[in-house]
């Protein structure tokens, strides 16, 4: 059973979902400024953020609130 949650914006969202989305709006180079982490930084892929945001609690919060702001507010500068 799928219950919708209005209190959770990234209900039935992947990890991938989520960086590949920030990818294609701020593009790498931008999405590192963004959020100071090697995985999108030095040789950025998706395969290797994923592995990196699955270990590292913080690092996924921030990606995790930047696209909810993207979602939400529009781009933040």
């Amino acid at each position: 059973m799928n219950h919708p949650q209005p209190n959770n914006p990234l209900h039935g969202t992947t990890l991938e979902q989520v960086v590949t989305r920030l990818v294609e709006h701020y593009g790498w180079s931008e999405l590192g400024d963004r959020i100071d982490i090697r995985c999108f930084t030095q040789d950025p892929s998706i395969k290797s953020s994923l592995k990196f945001l699955r270990r590292t609690p913080w690092a996924r919060k921030k990606v995790e609130d930047l696209y909810i702001a993207v979602l939400t507010d529009g781009p933040r500068s």
